[in-house]
């Protein structure tokens, strides 16, 4: 995990990718729990199924380029279905592409995970 990614980015930037990741899980948490109470025969629910799973990996910062790349491609599914408005999906996978993109920050759990390590010798 540490190879994709030069930094863990914590700050500002760090802050912005946490609210990114909380948003984008949130939205793919809820959207999956509405689609599996609403389940017919016409509107696939798979994909929104697949899609809250990839949002609890993203609410939790575990896995994000796996989770944002999934949530790309699940959305990308959602829109060629042709069911309901296209925006939300297509803003959806704009945002699960770029935490793929851009990683997940310093507030994540790949980041205690596989974040840079600071070894000390022993005696200091």
């Amino acid at each position: 995990m540490q190879r994709l990614f030069s930094t863990f980015a914590d700050g500002w930037p760090g802050v912005g990718l946490l609210l990114q990741r909380l948003l984008t899980g949130a939205i793919l948490l809820d959207r999956g729990i509405v689609h599996l109470g609403q389940a017919s025969q016409f509107v696939p629910i798979t994909p929104h199924i697949i899609g809250a799973g990839a949002g609890i990996l993203l609410l939790a910062g575990l896995w994000t380029p796996l989770g944002g790349a999934l949530v790309a491609i699940v959305e990308l599914w959602v829109i060629s279905s042709h069911v309901g408005d296209p925006l939300l999906p297509l803003m959806l996978a704009t945002l699960g592409a770029t935490l793929a993109m851009i990683g997940p920050g310093a507030w994540s759990i790949d980041a205690r995970l596989f974040g840079r390590k600071h070894i000390e010798p022993p005696g200091y």
